[in-house]
């Protein structure tokens, strides 16, 4: 089963290296689990409040809650907190995680300017370290767009685990199952699909609308379910979208629709490479869309995939992204009208090369 590559994860640390060396900053903590995995290696749950320190002379060390300490990891030391006294778990481990951490770096020279996350910085470490805090949450935001090799197989798997819940859906789908059933037996199949429990969930499971979450409600004859899927595997997350006839037999504006969508993936494959502007893209496709036949096209085209649903680079009118090798990203052009009810959403997912662009999601798109 795929995992990160702890001398990959050795590169990222190298990578943050430069920038804190650059920067004069002298000591960097972060306590967000996804940027703690994707420097270490290691995965925690939500429920627990892991911190690591990297120091500007390239020492890491991690934090871990005591009983889940892991075998192997990107860090040259490896501290336990108490997370949980006799089976429960504190509600104070922030505080506690953040005291084993200051104990580990006192006696070392103390951090002028500290690199921290501003969303999520700890007053525990703060207050008691007393640096000029420089905020690197942006930096590990642009280091985590570009997608090491390894990085790329979580995400690979993750997409996996969507194919087999399409092939699934396509089975169970008729006039008269329930949403929920739907949810239960697609999220059932992605488990399977992985050989364990996942990370993260998504996104939309509602029948003869845009999206939402599944309603204990059957579905209906003439319905189009729009599934947009985004199980994550080990914190990755895949998302891509299909949208399904009900009853098998989509309708003749469904099925124009449909036609009139379909353009937009030849457009990325003939257009997208590095260097070409995401909001360029997106605007071609809303012209395109604009002059169909029914329906509107009225939200993003797409946007990075990776530890969190939506990172970089934005397919949107909002942001003025640039294509660049190693981005992971998603197309979802979509047109939705009352008498489609309620729409078509089609999503695959990319990979930007250094001369174009791979598709990762090769299954089918039809109704």
């Amino acid at each position: 089963m795929p995992d990160l590559d702890l001398q990959l994860c050795r590169t990222r640390q190298s990578r943050l290296l430069d920038h804190m060396r650059a920067n004069d900053v002298d000591l960097t903590i972060v306590t967000q689990i996804e940027h703690v995995q994707y420097l270490t290696g290691v995965r925690f749950g939500t429920t627990f409040s892991p911190a690591a320190a990297f120091a500007a002379d390239g020492h890491l060390t991690l934090v871990a809650p005591e009983k889940r300490m892991p075998t192997a990891c990107a860090a040259d030391e490896l501290l336990p907190y108490e997370a949980q006294w006799h089976s429960t778990m504190r509600n104070d481990q922030r505080a506690e995680s953040s005291s084993i951490l200051l104990k580990a770096i006192e006696g070392k020279p103390k951090p002028k300017r500290l690199g921290v996350e501003f969303s999520t910085v700890s007053q525990h470490l703060a207050e008691s370290l007393k640096a000029e805090l420089v905020d690197v949450e942006p930096t590990l935001y642009r280091l985590r767009r570009a997608k090491d090799p390894d990085e790329v197989a979580m995400l690979r798997m993750a997409i996996a685990g969507t194919a087999r819940m399409y092939e699934r859906a396509r089975e169970i789908i008729t006039p008269g199952i329930n949403e929920l059933e739907v949810f239960n037996q697609l999220q059932a199949a992605s488990v399977e699909q992985f050989g364990e429990m996942l990370t993260g969930t998504g996104n939309d499971y509602c029948s003869g609308e845009r999206g939402g979450p599944p309603r204990d409600r059957v579905i209906e004859d003439g319905e189009l379910y729009i599934l947009d899927l985004g199980p994550a595997y080990r914190g990755y997350f895949a998302d891509n979208c299909r949208a399904i006839a009900v009853n098998g037999n989509p309708t003749d504006a469904q099925q124009q629709a449909w036609q009139e969508i379909m353009p937009v993936f030849d457009l990325i494959a003939a257009e997208v490479k590095p260097g070409v502007s995401c909001r360029g893209v997106f605007e071609q496709v809303q012209a395109m869309l604009d002059q169909a036949t029914l329906g509107e096209f009225n939200h993003h085209l797409g946007h990075g995939i990776g530890l969190f649903p939506h990172e970089a680079p934005h397919l949107n009118p909002y942001w003025d992204d640039t294509f660049a090798p190693g981005d992971v990203f998603t197309v979802e052009p979509g047109l939705y009208a009352p008498e489609l009810r309620a729409g078509i959403r089609l999503e695959h997912d990319y990979l930007v090369t250094d001369d174009g662009i791979e598709l990762l999601t090769d299954f089918t798109l039809d109704l």
